[in-house]
């Protein structure tokens, strides 16, 4: 997670997210997508905005890091809606991380790293547009060995399931090779399914349900720190920014028909090259798109791909940044190969993350305060 000043943040950079692809270009890159005019609207303030999810009645939550969690209104932020923030602590990349509503707005999940670090992830039933607190229980933990690559991030994909993102577990260099393992949850996104069984089941084409030494959660692996992924509403695609160590940045993709099992590769690699003398494992699936740090760049903000109808020219383009850089960015992706990469000459900051609205509309957040909404210029 990202969490610290500019400054700072460049000379942490492993422990945090990534960085934009900023080095040098050469003629085999692909051109750029019709350029679309944006402009970002400021719509709220928050005290570290940290992520977000469509609610009901077309509303954004918003989460803030300390614990909180807000509805966006016409006015801005209301007042809290939850708050856990005697229940977390924001020491290291710790805190309230991911928010999420299950597919039929039933359901109000929130993912956070406890009092004693460890990634938990509980339910809350909604009625009527509001958390029922006493309908609170924990879905999944997972003990943290650092204070850092917590991941967070969960979305339910468009099978109704629960995936969910963990990093390595932090330090550097993955020291207990947990990108590569597959006795444990961290280094992986998952796959439950929370209304199946208590306190969830697995959905049984999981692809290790059947291997013996392996968990069965596991969807995808050889992962850093996924610090946010998302589902393309039109297509069902799965993008993945994670945060590399120190040269390079990743997105990785899955399309909508994957079978999981995807090894992206870390520790042995870092983007597409090897890392510390790895070698390539032989089922690595290389990101779908890298970029150095030769620039201002240091750690990715993975985003969404634009759905939305304020800005037609942005349609099917996916839209990220990077929280030491902060200039939102652009992929057309076709057929699992980027075939065109674009700048949308807009700065949203330390931008720590991104929201897709009910609509389709895209919401940026800045960890230092601001949230902009993606318009038409």
């Amino acid at each position: 997670m990202k969490i610290r000043t500019r400054s700072s943040a460049i000379i942490g950079t492993i422990c945090l997210i990534g960085s934009l692809a900023l080095g040098s270009a050469s003629a085999d890159e692909p051109a750029a997508p019709q350029q679309a005019a944006v402009a970002l609207t400021e719509v709220a303030t928050a005290q570290n905005p940290i992520a977000g999810a469509a609610g009901p009645d077309g509303t954004v939550w918003i989460a803030e890091r300390a614990g909180t969690v807000r509805v966006l209104t016409d006015q801005g932020l209301g007042a809290p809606v939850l708050d856990i923030s005697d229940e977390t602590t924001t020491t290291g990349e710790r805190g309230l991380l991911g928010v999420a509503f299950d597919n039929e707005l039933a359901h109000f999940y929130i993912s956070y790293t406890d009092l004693e670090g460890t990634s938990t992830i509980d339910e809350f039933a909604v009625r009527d547009g509001a958390i029922q607190p006493d309908t609170r229980r924990t879905v999944l933990t997972q003990t943290q060995p650092y204070e850092n690559h917590n991941g967070g991030d969960i979305k339910f994909g468009p099978d109704g399931y629960l995936y969910i993102a963990l990093g390595d577990g932090g330090a550097g260099g993955d020291p207990h090779g947990n990108g590569q393992k597959l006795d444990t949850l961290l280094g992986k996104i998952l796959r439950i399914d929370p209304a199946g069984a208590e306190p969830y089941a697995i959905p049984s084409d999981n692809p290790f349900v059947n291997d013996p030494s392996a968990k069965d959660e596991i969807w995808s692996y050889g992962l850093r720190n996924p610090w946010r992924f998302s589902f393309d509403s039109g297509t069902g695609d799965m993008l993945v920014g994670d945060v590399g160590q120190s040269e390079w940045e990743e997105i990785d993709w899955a399309p909508a028909n994957s079978k999981g099992g995807e090894n992206y590769g870390w520790a042995s690699m870092e983007g597409n090259h090897p890392f510390r003398g790895g070698t390539e494992p032989a089922n690595h699936v290389p990101p779908v798109h890298e970029y150095d740090r030769n620039g201002l760049g240091c750690s990715v903000t993975g985003g969404y791909v634009y759905r939305g109808d304020a800005v037609p020219d942005l349609k099917g383009q996916y839209v990220y940044s990077d929280y030491c850089d902060g200039t939102l960015r652009t992929l057309k992706i076709e057929n699992g190969a980027v075939t065109g990469q674009g700048d949308l000459g807009v700065n949203g900051g330390e931008v720590i993350s991104f929201v897709e609205g009910g609509d389709g509309e895209l919401y940026v957040l800045g960890l230092g305060g601001s949230v902009s909404r993606i318009d038409a210029a």
